[in-house]
């Protein structure tokens, strides 16, 4: 690697996977820093400003087009200053240049590309360029030289044009607070949602398909709250498909990123860690709302792959694994039937083109080009009706079919394997964290609660730094023994989220100890002192052209909409009225925006649902490891209750940390020698009840 260095451009030196899978290109690319623009500054040229990530299929697209491409190099290198960026290593830069495209052009994606100021203004944006204009796209070798010239015969112009662009966009930022949202916004967000339901398929829309697991976690408290079965329905239609189709690896679990088409079978190919630690929660309360076995079986798919695939050996999660292999999207996970052939005995190959819908001619669109005559597993018919067909009894064909999937996972890692990007990632490792310890507290299995438990470790000794008066704060990456940039609005608010999770699964107050100052430094250095709600970068961070505050939940739920329902909790935990009225701040400050177009703001209202209430703290008081505390614990997890927040009282011993952060359960303890369960709800509670049954009546 040393002797290569010299024909490197100075990408070499980053952490970044998607990085250094430019480090060798003849572009010379730098990485985001004050060095590029002082070059830009210096020489007078625009930045060419390309955000990608690893795993992403057009990225390498445009990479092997362009960025490889000597012609597209020269052209670069000599009129513009170029700077890669990593959108999962820097979410704060993505975001605000991914708001510029998408107000200039109405669309955006990865990769991105923006032509930019020495400043860092911003005058044109785009997604994916051509290197050669075709179907009435300008490809990189027409665009470059043109935005060359304008930038010679009209640099001043540009530069006004990007202030309005500036301007512009601070006003959008500059939304102002409305009242308290209220139940009102829950109805509209559930007939948004029945209207864009997919009947037949699951799902919202047309194709692509996103899991969007958030909205499927508001309509479970839908469903809770007015006890209306669509609601359900709708969930258990879209796991279900979702299952069947080839947007879960049925081969070695875990689900892709999304489905091209409408009926879940055709996905790309790439998987994330955050879609993996969404969709098991999700999965995780729909078996709690509705006690089906399949819904816990599918969480547990999940998990195991997490556990197989994306742990690091010091307990962190790795972020994502790519679609493309050998240069190709989706060809590690395609099968011609021949190779399902020699993968299995006969019997088993007879059962699994029957079952996972293998074609001779091959069933992906694309296997032409991939693979010829590839197929994507996907069923097209569940479980229960394969029963009938094959004549082989449920539980029978379930191991079969598990036998099955085992051999077809060993014989598929014997090809290249795509990419795995590797680097640890603050606010994904929360989620994942928080699914891990939900299904500890939901499924009764310690394995993974520990395992929730070693990736906080990691997390809050490997991912901090100190600032200020010796108070420590959040970094957002770590990968090959280093960990820096700082910590984002997601950072802290997920890392929250999953301490309180793993609290409520191992009842260590530690780690709601940890949870509380974590929360308390993003008070501290995130919040709108003016107008509610919390920026996505910290006040000591880095000065980009705007600061942004975002609620809306795509991919994954906004930092806003987690801090909130973070606040709720807390304050139930806490008895703290402090973070109750930030709560109701946090609310106000953005249901103007959220009354536009409420589903697009679900895990949003779903904090809503928990602050309209009635909201309920358990405080259970008993020995940790006695039969009857375990009775009463048992019985809540049991049951779905997304509204309420429950804490252990330890009988028998001191717990100064517990005291320090939940004064109010100091006195409560057990009840005529048995372990005994406090029930509070809005600021009053009920007498204590010792029996599991008597509890789950006063919850009801």
């Amino acid at each position: 690697m040393e002797q290569n260095r010299g024909k490197r451009n100075r990408l070499w030196k980053e952490k970044s996977p998607y990085l250094l899978q430019h480090a060798d290109n003849p572009v010379h690319w730098h990485p985001w820093g004050d060095e590029a623009f002082e070059i830009a500054r210096r020489e007078n040229k625009p930045v060419f400003l390309s955000i990608g990530y690893s795993t992403c299929h057009w990225c390498h697209v445009m990479a092997h087009e362009s960025f490889e491409d000597k012609g597209v190099a020269d052209l670069l290198n000599r009129d513009f200053v170029a700077v890669k960026v990593d959108r999962e290593e820097r979410p704060d830069i993505d975001r605000v240049y991914m708001t510029v495209c998408q107000s200039l052009t109405g669309s955006g994606g990865w990769p991105l590309t923006i032509f930019v100021t020495p400043e860092g203004k911003p005058f044109f944006a785009g997604t994916y360029f051509p290197k050669q204009t075709r179907s009435g796209q300008i490809g990189m070798m027409d665009l470059l030289p043109k935005i060359s010239q304008l930038w010679q015969a009209r640099g001043r112009d540009i530069e006004a044009s990007s202030d309005k662009i500036l301007s512009m966009l601070r006003r959008e930022e500059s939304a102002k607070a409305g009242s308290e949202p209220d139940r009102e916004l829950l109805d509209e967000c559930f007939n948004d949602l029945s209207r864009r339901f997919d009947p037949e398929y699951g799902g919202f829309g047309e194709a692509p398909k996103f899991p969007s697991p958030h909205q499927l976690l508001f309509l479970l408290r839908y469903w809770k709250r007015t006890k209306n079965t669509a609601a359900l329905s709708m969930v258990e239609k879209t796991v279900k498909m979702m299952r069947m189709g080839g947007i879960f690896d049925h081969a070695g679990l875990g689900f892709h990123r999304y489905s091209t088409d409408r009926e879940w079978k055709v996905p790309h190919f790439e998987k994330m860690l955050y879609d993996q630690a969404m969709i098991a929660l999700a999965c995780l309360e729909a078996f709690q709302a509705t006690r089906s076995t399949f819904y816990a079986e599918v969480a547990r798919e999940i998990l195991s792959y997490v556990m197989l695939e994306m742990t690091g050996p010091d307990g962190g999660f790795f972020s994502a694994q790519d679609a493309d292999s050998e240069g190709m999207e989706g060809k590690y996970y395609l099968w011609t039937a021949d190779e399902l052939a020699k993968a299995l005995d006969t019997e088993d190959t007879k059962l699994a083109l029957r079952v996972f819908n293998i074609s001779p001619g091959g069933n992906f669109p694309e296997s032409a080009k991939s693979k010829p005559g590839g197929n994507i597993l996907f069923m097209s018919k569940p479980l229960e009706e394969l029963v009938n067909e094959t004549g082989i009894e449920y539980d029978g064909l379930k191991k079969r079919l598990e036998q099955v999937r085992k051999r077809l996972y060993a014989a598929r890692n014997e090809r290249v394997r795509p990419l795995k990007d590797d680097k640890v990632l603050t606010d994904w490792n929360g989620l994942m964290i928080a699914a891990f310890a939900r299904a500890g507290q939901v499924l009764g299995e310690e394995i993974y609660s520990a395992i929730a438990a070693k990736a906080a470790d990691f997390i809050l000794a490997k991912m901090s730094a100190r600032v200020g008066a010796g108070k420590r704060t959040l970094l957002h990456r770590s990968r090959a023994g280093q960990a820096a940039i700082d910590g984002m609005l997601d950072d802290y608010a997920f890392m929250v989220w999953g301490l309180i999770e793993l609290y409520s699964s191992n009842f260590q107050p530690e780690y709601l100890k940890k949870a509380l100052e974590i929360n308390e430094a993003l008070l501290d250095h995130f919040r709108d002192q003016k107008d509610g709600g919390f920026y996505f970068t910290p006040d000591f961070g880095e000065k980009l052209i705007i600061r942004r505050k975002e609620v809306y939940d795509g991919a994954i739920p906004s930092g806003n909409s987690v801090a909130l329902m973070n606040l709720l909790r807390l304050a139930g935990i806490t008895g703290d009225p402090r973070l109750e009225t930030e709560a109701a701040r946090t609310a106000a400050a953005f249901s103007a925006q959220v009354r536009q177009f409420p589903s697009a703001f679900c895990h949003f209202l779903s904090a809503v649902d928990f602050l309209v209430g009635p909201s309920f703290e358990i405080v259970i008081a008993g020995y940790p490891d006695s039969p009857d505390t375990s009775a009463m614990l048992n019985a809540l997890r049991a049951n779905y209750l997304p509204q309420s927040v429950v804490l252990l009282r330890p009988a028998g011993r001191e717990s100064p940390v517990l005291d320090a952060v939940a004064a109010f359960t100091a006195g409560m303890q057990l009840l005529d020698g048995r372990a005994a369960a406090y029930v509070c709800s809005r600021k009053s509670c009920a007498r204590p009840v010792s029996d599991p049954g008597k509890l789950m009546e006063l919850l009801s």
